[in-house]
């Protein structure tokens, strides 16, 4: 990435993509009950309000009638197609995370466990992305969280908040490289979780091997706990390391979440906001809903005189649907170096 004379000029810049998170997993909905959607109904009525305050990645998990996470494919289908008819230019991207359980017996004996977490390509309605992370992980969701943050609502519990302190995400090579392939078959753009520089440079040589042909689009997050944490000087090694042309969106948590995606909107990157990601003002005197964070985001990116990407805008940018013929494309397109031909010496290549 690039970030010459005249990068910091909003008419040199993409419009602005903005993600919202706003169906918030980590939390019961008696943590913030003014804003956590429970019903399907109001579920699909979230997306729609995120779209129209300016959002157009919707950052897709499902809840239970009694408000817990779903882990039901079949609820994640019904919210898709819903969602397909509410918001039908909002980019769709599922959570990767979900290792979905078996609705009935008979399913047991045929979903193996990774199975669980492949069934992400089993979608129907297709989404356009699921979000991927590659090398395993620690997920200390509370390294970098002030005791403020959770205080009086369910992650304060001592059971909970142990068992999310201690989350670790897997996604070793076999398991990675075969979730890539599925959802590339069955046309879902790979949105890549960068959790570091590591993460980046072993998706770049699956790309160099063929496994990953289309656009890079990732999001760098930075929350601490395994995962970099959201210094300037970890954003400014990390984007040293990116091709000229990847869709970069920055994401972080808590009361670093403002400030990270201030630098997104300066910098011509994107930015991701809601309540996964945050749920208080600056000065902690209150909660702030993911639509009043999106709106905030609208408004400060507007000062800064960067526009914001409407839903065909942001497909485009994102390369939604797009897939590339060849590792050699791939790589030109994302502007990345060609690959080095066998027995390329670099001196006779000068000579």
């Amino acid at each position: 990435m690039n970030f010459l004379d005249g990068a910091l000029h909003p008419e040199n810049q993409d419009k602005l993509v903005i993600t919202a998170a706003p169906y918030g997993p980590e939390w019961l909905p008696s943590d913030f009950p003014e804003d956590i959607a429970v019903s399907m109904d109001d579920q699909v009525q979230k997306a729609v309000d995120c779209y129209n305050a300016g959002a157009t990645v919707l950052h897709v998990h499902v809840r239970e009638p009694d408000g817990k996470g779903s882990k039901r494919l079949s609820k994640f289908n019904e919210l898709l197609a819903r969602l397909r008819v509410a918001v039908p230019d909002m980019v769709l991207q599922v959570g990767g995370s979900i290792s979905f359980a078996p609705e009935n017996e008979g399913d047991r004996a045929k979903w193996l466990s990774d199975d669980t977490r492949h069934m992400l390509a089993e979608l129907t309605p297709t989404p356009d992305q699921v979000t991927v992370t590659v090398n395993t992980a620690q997920m200390n969701i509370f390294e970098q969280m002030d005791p403020r943050d959770y205080a009086g609502t369910s992650l304060g519990n001592p059971t909970l908040h142990e068992a999310f302190r201690e989350m670790i995400v897997p996604a070793g090579p076999a398991w990675a490289e075969e979730h890539i392939k599925r959802l590339s078959a069955k046309g879902i753009q790979s949105a890549f979780q960068f959790y570091n520089i590591n993460s980046f440079e072993t998706v770049e040589r699956m790309i160099r091997r063929g496994v990953y042909k289309g656009p890079l689009v990732a999001n760098w997050v930075a929350i601490g706990g395994g995962m970099d944490a959201p210094t300037i000087y970890n954003l400014a090694n990390f984007l040293r390391a990116m091709p000229e042309r990847v869709a970069l969106t920055l994401e972080s948590s808590m009361l670093n979440t403002l400030p990270v995606n201030m630098m997104a909107i300066s910098m011509g990157l994107h930015v991701r906001c809601g309540i996964e990601d945050n749920i208080w003002s600056q000065d902690r005197k209150s909660k702030i809903g993911t639509v009043k964070q999106i709106e905030q985001l609208v408004r400060i990116s507007r000062e800064f005189g960067r526009s914001i990407a409407n839903g065909k805008e942001a497909k485009e940018i994102l390369q939604i649907g797009t897939f590339y013929d060849s590792i050699e494309e791939t790589l030109a397109k994302n502007g990345f170096t060609p690959n080095r031909p066998a027995g390329h010496v670099l001196q006779q290549a000068a000579e």
